[in-house]
């Protein structure tokens, strides 16, 4: 089969689409022929080696960590698959490889696929909407609370933001002036990060989810209410490896989580760096959501598979507002 692989750390100019043997489906798993994967911040992150001390790969490796197909094999132990299943998932970082033709994905790390969706909406969503869940989840947000977005135009963002709204939750948004329009509209108050800082135009906020690193966590704890809950996915890993390599760098960014969070709960507050779930059983709930209409999958841009190499340069720029997804085959 056809998957996008890669010899050494590097640029996106690395990734290469070559033929490579078959998966085999262990006993629990489900064997996927992917019709759409998607790409995600952290794949650039570990094909540049900006986590090899904590996520080293081994070469040639694998990329992709979304997608969405149809069942070819079930595995012996599996139940509540069947074959010609439509799935999707989010697979664990310990078996990277979406952006293939075909890939073992464990049966629990999958849900069925709204039926509402394509496969390529379908396969824009899992790994942002399971990092907006855990984060809602554990910051235990409820109706009424005021919930902060940051980056709220983004992937995990525009998520999280339909969540809280989804959950009755009063939601406000940072994000760019050509952005506002569509903050407003997933149901959140746009607030132009350009020209204000939110904990000065707002009421303190209950609950922050911040995407945008350890500084910008540090000064939501300072202006989160008292009790308040502050949900990070940004550990800041990018910065602290380019400047001190990816071992010192890595013990840098361990070293500022624990001080942020000791911190938070000298001040009666809460912090957590939360890193996604590949649980299939939170993406069948959140697969509700999908069919009901409460949330809406962002899809920015469609490549083919061929075109992973720019789907990851366009990724690293951000260049494009909503999830960008590899087409494998037509749904």
């Amino acid at each position: 089969m056809k998957a996008i692989v890669y010899d050494q750390y590097g640029p996106a100019d690395n990734l290469d689409l070559r033929d490579v043997a078959d998966p085999e489906c262990g006993p629990q798993d489900l064997l996927i022929e992917v019709h759409a994967a998607a790409i995600n911040p952290v794949d650039w992150k570990i094909r540049a080696g900006y986590q090899r001390a904590i996520n080293p790969q081994r070469f040639p490796a694998r990329t992709g960590m979304d997608v969405s197909g149809v069942v070819l094999e079930v595995g012996s132990a599996v139940s509540g698959f069947s074959v010609g299943d439509a799935v999707f998932s989010s697979p664990s970082h310990k078996r990277l490889g979406t952006l293939a033709e075909r890939i073992a994905v464990r049966a629990d790390e999958c849900a069925l696929k709204p039926p509402r969706l394509t496969h390529i909406e379908a396969a824009s969503f899992p790994l942002v909407g399971l990092t907006a869940w855990d984060c809602l989840s554990w910051a235990q947000v409820e109706a009424g609370e005021r919930l902060m977005v940051e980056a709220a135009a983004g992937g995990v963002g525009s998520i999280a933001t339909q969540l809280g709204v989804a959950m009755g939750a009063e939601v406000a948004g940072t994000c760019s002036p050509k952005n506002t329009e569509f903050v407003a509209s997933l149901g959140a108050i746009p607030i132009d990060y350009r020209s204000q800082r939110w904990s000065e135009v707002l009421p303190p906020q209950d609950v922050v989810l911040d995407s945008l690193g350890p500084v910008s966590a540090s000064a939501a704890l300072a202006a989160v209410a008292l009790g308040g809950r502050v949900a990070s996915i940004n550990a800041g890993v990018v910065p602290a490896t380019t400047k001190y390599g990816p071992w010192l760098g890595t013990l840098a960014v361990a070293g500022g989580l624990v001080r942020l969070s000791v911190g938070a709960r000298m001040a009666g507050k809460r912090f957590k760096s939360v890193l996604r779930q590949a649980s299939g059983a939170n993406l069948a709930v959140l697969a509700e959501h999908l069919e009901a209409g409460r949330v809406v999958a962002q899809v920015g841009r469609v490549l083919p598979l061929a075109e992973a190499a720019e789907a990851h340069r366009l990724g690293e720029a951000g260049a494009v507002r909503g999830k960008i997804v590899l087409q494998v085959r037509e749904d």
